[in-house]
């Protein structure tokens, strides 16, 4: 069964985390004023239509019914046509009626149940209202032409509709302007608690080391001093947890620190990736020959630059090997290779160790997976996923329990640089 993957290449960091909240919490403000603002508008041009409307249908009412009492065919008024069923024959006036009028059925019937009749027919791009009714011993036929009307009409939804766009754009401009200084407190709240953890992790770093070097020196003196063997290995417990408090605390430092930048992108200098793999490993050997693992490294004789801060990525393959160590028992192997592709350079991580459940998200800040998941701190994946995309890379993690894992960083090279290449730890 093929391995599973969990990649990182569109993770995102911390620091674009909370400019995205701020940002969508001022595009929502902005996007909720103009919507307010579009109903409200919607709801009074709405308003205006449906009293122009009935004001208009009960003007038409008038004018048929006063054409229809009072009115004769020679001289109705303007838009409005009578004819009359005088004794079987039908009287028109003198201007021309339209096509289609007068409507003989609707007479006939009328004159037939001598009853009222209303109808609208709509035809030549108009509509007509229809007053067909008894007049004394007549029946006559009232036509109001509304083409008049209706233009009102359209003109008032044109301008119904202009004022509404043009309202939801200044809305719109009104609420993201509202917005950002309503999220400007979020934004300040989150910088400032940014500052906090820089400010405390920068403060703890001096105790805690001093505090590590001490244990370190205890640890020492009581394999020399003949002290029994449950205190020497609560000398170590107590070298391993204050070496992890360190490393969690340069982590929340240098997390800050990237969170502080613009854009999340450090200001960088060009890095010999394969030269600082090498610092790395070599750091490392100590403790692989320790615990009884082989350590290796694979890498060309020339330079492969890269545009980024020394320091953080010499966090990143540190904390690599330091994971790896912690998953492979004796007898395992660890690999790291370095190696260029076009114009990217990978840096690729392979033990033999205890693998990792594939749904297992560690990437995700402070997560500790179970059974064999890597957990370690719960923050050092989390804080390489946010280094290597600060970078413009990308890490890819491979692996499954009980069968060993790989994790790859590529980051774009930048060997066309007229930079010097900056030295590991300069």
């Amino acid at each position: 069964m093929a391995s599973r993957r969990v990649g990182a290449a569109a993770g995102t960091t911390w620091a674009e985390a909370e400019r995205a909240v701020v940002a969508r919490a001022r595009r929502r403000i902005g996007l909720l004023v103009g919507v307010a603002a579009t109903v409200l508008v919607t709801a009074a041009g709405g308003v205006s239509y449906a009293m122009l409307v009935r004001g208009q249908e009960r003007q038409i009412e008038r004018e048929l019914a006063y054409t229809a009492d009072h009115s004769d065919p020679s001289g109705p008024p303007g838009c409005t046509w009578l004819f009359i069923l005088d004794d079987g024959e039908l009287v028109t006036g003198r201007v021309p009626a339209p096509p289609g009028f007068p409507m003989i059925e609707e007479i006939n019937a009328s004159a037939a149940t001598w009853t009222a009749r209303e109808t609208t027919v709509e035809a030549n791009d108009t509509v007509y209202f229809v007053l067909t009714r008894p007049r004394g011993d007549d029946v006559v036929q009232a036509i109001f032409d509304a083409r008049y009307q209706l233009a009102d009409r359209r003109t008032l939804l044109l301008s119904l509709a202009v004022a509404e766009a043009v309202g939801l754009l200044v809305a719109i401009a009104s609420g993201m302007v509202l917005g950002r200084r309503a999220v400007a407190p979020l934004a300040e709240a989150l910088a400032r608690q940014r500052r906090f953890i820089a400010e405390v992790s920068h403060e703890l770093r001096t105790p805690i080391a001093q505090v590590h070097t001490r244990a370190q020196v205890l640890a020492r003196r009581a394999g020399t001093a003949g002290v029994p063997d449950g205190y020497r290995g609560d000398l170590d417990r107590l070298v391993g947890t204050t070496r992890r408090l360190g490393e969690v605390v340069e982590d929340l430092l240098l997390s800050a620190r990237l969170a502080a930048l613009p854009n999340g992108r450090p200001m960088a200098d060009l890095v010999d990736l394969a030269e600082l793999a090498e610092s790395a490993v070599l750091a490392e050997a100590d403790r692989a020959a320790e615990q009884q693992v082989t350590l290796t490294l694979s890498r060309p004789d020339v330079p492969l630059p890269v545009l980024g801060v020394a320091s953080a990525l010499h966090r990143v393959v540190s904390e690599l090997l330091t994971n790896a160590l912690s998953h492979t028992p004796a007898g395992g192997q660890i690999e790291v290779a370095v190696r260029r592709f076009g114009d990217v350079v990978e840096l690729a991580v392979t033990d033999t160790g205890s693998g990792f459940d594939p749904t297992d998200r560690i990437f995700d800040p402070f997560h500790i997976g179970g059974g064999g998941g890597r957990g370690h701190t719960g923050l050092g994946l989390a804080l390489l996923r946010e280094v290597v995309t600060g970078h413009g890379g990308t890490i890819e993690a491979l692996g499954r329990p009980g069968q060993g894992a790989s994790f790859v960083v590529r980051l774009p090279t930048r060997a066309g640089q007229d930079r010097p290449v900056a030295r590991v730890g300069g």
